[in-house]
C-alpha cells in the first residue's frame, strides 16, 4: 500500500499523531470513518497524487495508529474540536498553512468542526457519507434508532468496551478481499487494541455530548461554512433513505454546496474507489466560482 508514501507519527502537544504523505502539488487531506485507519484511502490516494495533488492520510486521534490524553469524564479529549486541531498541527508541521479536505463518516464530522474553526486554513471541503451530528439527532426516528442503534450502545459506559474486546473480529466484521489484505491486517491488528477501541467508543460519546454542543452553538451563531463544498454519499447505504436529499441539508450549513450519489456501500473509498477519486479530482480542480479551470 501507499507506495512511494511516507510515513511519521508527529507530536502535536497532547496527541501523537500516525500519518501517511506523498505526492507533489495542492495538498489535500483525508480523514478517515470508523473504524477504519488511514489504510482506508489505499486505493484513492495513489491516484489523487497520479492527478497532480500532495495527499495526507492521518489516523484519527486514538484510531489505528495515533494516541490521544487520558479519557476524561467530559470526553474533551476526543472531541472534533480537538481532532481537527490536530490535523492543522500535523499539516502545519508538514508545511501547508491552508488545504483541502476530504471526511467521511466521523472524519466527516471532524472535516466539519476543522472547516468552522480554522475556516483560513480550508480552501474547499468534501463531506463523504455523513451529515453535521446535530441533523442526524434532531431527526430521530424508529428507522434511525433501529439501523444507528450503536451511537447510542457506545455512549454507554464500560458495558461497550467488554462487548466489543471479548471478540472484535465477530464485533467488526471486516473482509480482506473487499478492504485489501494490508489495509485489513491494519485495521484488524486496530481493532484488537483495546486503547484503540476505547478511543474509538470516546469519539461517539463526545459526539453526544461536547461535540453536540459545539455544533449547536455554531446554529445559535449562524455560522457556515463559507468554502467550496462536495458532498457525496453512498446508494447502497442508508443516507438517502433516511434523510431524502443530503444536498438539502448540507446548505443549511455551507453557502457553496453541490454533490450527488455514487453506487457503492458505505466503505465508499475501498468499494469504489474509481469513482470517489473522480470525484474529488474534478472537485478539487474547478475554478473558485465552480467552474473548471
Amino acid at each position: 500500500m501507499f507506495e512511494g508514501f511516507q510515513e511519521a507519527r508527529l507530536d502535536v502537544g497532547e496527541a501523537s499523531v500516525f500519518v501517511r504523505f506523498g505526492g507533489e502539488g495542492p495538498p489535500v487531506v483525508l480523514l478517515h470513518g470508523h473504524p477504519r485507519t488511514s489504510a482506508t484511502w489505499h486505493r484513492v490516494a495513489p491516484r489523487l497524487v497520479e492527478a497532480g495533488h500532495t495527499v495526507v492520510c492521518p489516523d484519527l486521534r486514538g484510531y489505528g495508529r495515533s494516541r490521544g490524553p487520558r479519557f476524561t469524564a467530559d470526553h474533551a479529549g476526543y472531541s472534533k474540536r480537538a481532532v481537527a486541531a490536530d490535523v492543522v498541527a500535523v499539516m502545519r508541521r508538514l508545511g501547508h498553512r491552508r488545504f483541502a479536505l476530504a471526511g467521511h463518516d466521523r472524519g466527516g464530522s471532524v472535516a466539519l468542526r476543522l472547516t468552522l474553526d480554522h475556516p483560513d486554513a480550508v480552501s474547499r471541503v468534501a463531506f463523504l457519507d455523513c451529515l453535521p451530528l446535530t441533523e442526524h439527532l434532531s431527526r430521530i426516528t424508529v428507522e434511525f434508532a433501529t439501523q444507528w442503534w450503536h451511537w447510542f450502545f457506545f455512549a454507554q459506559p464500560d458495558v461497550p468496551e467488554r462487548v466489543i474486546t471479548a471478540d472484535p473480529d465477530s464485533w467488526y466484521r471486516g473482509d480482506p478481499d473487499a478492504m485489501g489484505p494490508e489495509n485489513h491486517d491494519e485495521w484488524r491488528r486496530a481493532t484488537r487494541d483495546p486503547d484503540v477501541v476505547r478511543a474509538m467508543l470516546e469519539d461517539y460519546r463526545a459526539g453526544l455530548t461536547v461535540d453536540r454542543q459545539h455544533e449547536q452553538a455554531d446554529r445559535d451563531a449562524g455560522s457556515r461554512v463559507t468554502c467550496p463544498t462536495l458532498v457525496l454519499w453512498s446508494l447502497q447505504d442508508d443516507l438517502e433513505d433516511l434523510y431524502g436529499d443530503p444536498l438539502a441539508i448540507w446548505r443549511r450549513w455551507a453557502t457553496d454546496v453541490r454533490g450527488h450519489g455514487i453506487d457503492s456501500g458505505h466503505h465508499v473509498a475501498e468499494q469504489a474507489p474509481a469513482a470517489l477519486a473522480s470525484a474529488l479530482v474534478d472537485f478539487l480542480r474547478e475554478g473558485p466560482t465552480g467552474s473548471p479551470r
